[in-house]
């Protein structure tokens, strides 16, 4: 059943219309605290009379908000479910008997209802079925809407790497769902001046305090966090931490060894090619990644790029190679 399309749903007892509080929030009796909350939030939202156009908007949020009070307390909804569901008299009591309770209004036997309402409403406005087992006295907050904490949102941006390496101020664009005057929700575009610290990584979020929707009432607004993703880089590719750069090499340089110019994010250092490198082997430059409390690494892997035989003396030279070099690179496949 979607919550959404929900009414209230009453069946008549001999005390008087019981009032299924799990199917009003379109929860089950094993339903969470947590999914009792959602449940009710998505309602609030959708029925709340400040914005909400839907028929009986104002009888529906009211209905929740009376569920809710009695399932959110763990002290009320044990009250609430010694009910056979139905009613007493459903499952062969006598109409209008409770368990161990006194007058309508005392509470059943063994809990003493102090409140404390979290969802703002006054107890005059909950239902008869309300009052005979909790009394007027057990929904706390004064008479009017309800305050509700706005819903965060998560928005992924993307940086440039460096960024990590220098943090400071950036400006993004985000597209963010928004109330209008009339209570629809349309995307709006908003543009917002945030801090980057340094060394941030990706998959790290960062807390926009009071920029998710605002809230319900006096209800203060949610948050806002923002996932770090990065840009591709022309050279370096981002692992956890680390940094992987292809480094072109040539031939003699990995048959020989030598010492060549190596780009890294915070300038060019000096690299060490032990002699007989073949390509692909993985060079460490420890702690030249991405910066943080241990910064990690940047590996250099050795890619060997041949020189063009494009001209009559590099073809002999090449020619040459194949005849004095007793050299097969395929020796080992057994062909």
């Amino acid at each position: 059943m979607s919550i959404d399309s929900l009414a209230p749903i009453v069946f008549c007892s001999g005390l008087m219309d019981y009032k299924n509080y799990y199917e009003i929030l379109g929860v089950e009796r094993q339903a969470s605290a947590d999914e009792i909350k959602r449940a009710y939030r998505k309602l609030a939202r959708k029925y709340h009379p400040d914005v909400s156009k839907e028929d009986n908007a104002e009888e529906r949020f009211k209905d929740a908000s009376e569920a809710y009070e009695v399932l959110r307390d763990p002290e009320k909804r044990a009250a609430y479910d010694e009910i056979p569901p139905g009613g007493y008299g459903a499952r062969g009591g006598s109409a209008g008997a409770r368990p161990g309770a006194g007058p309508p209004g005392g509470g059943p036997s063994g809990f003493d209802f102090q409140g404390g309402g979290f969802t703002g409403a006054d107890a005059s406005d909950f239902s008869d079925f309300f009052e005979s087992m909790f009394g007027r006295g057990s929904a706390g907050g004064s008479r009017g809407p309800a305050s509700m904490r706005g819903q965060d949102h998560t928005a992924r941006i993307e940086l440039d790497l460096e960024d990590a390496f220098s943090g400071g101020s950036r400006t993004v664009t985000l597209n963010a769902p928004q109330a209008g005057p009339d209570g629809r929700v349309v995307n709006r575009t908003r543009s917002l001046k945030i801090n980057i610290p340094k060394g941030v990584h990706a998959g790290q979020q960062l807390r926009l305090n009071g920029q998710g929707t605002p809230g319900l009432g006096d209800g203060p607004a949610g948050d806002l966090y923002l996932e770090i993703g990065f840009r591709p880089h022309r050279l370096f590719r981002v692992d956890g931490n680390d940094l992987i750069l292809d480094l072109p090499v040539a031939p003699w340089e990995a048959a020989l060894g030598a010492t060549v110019a190596t780009p890294t994010p915070a300038g060019s250092v000096d690299l060490k090619i032990p002699t007989g490198s073949n390509g692909g082997r993985r060079l460490r430059l420890k702690g030249r990644g991405l910066p943080g409390k241990t910064p990690g690494d940047l590996y250099a892997v050795l890619r060997i790029t041949l020189p063009p035989a494009d001209s009559e003396e590099a073809r002999t030279l090449y020619e040459q190679m194949a005849e004095r070099m007793a050299f097969d690179p395929r020796a080992g496949m057994g062909v």
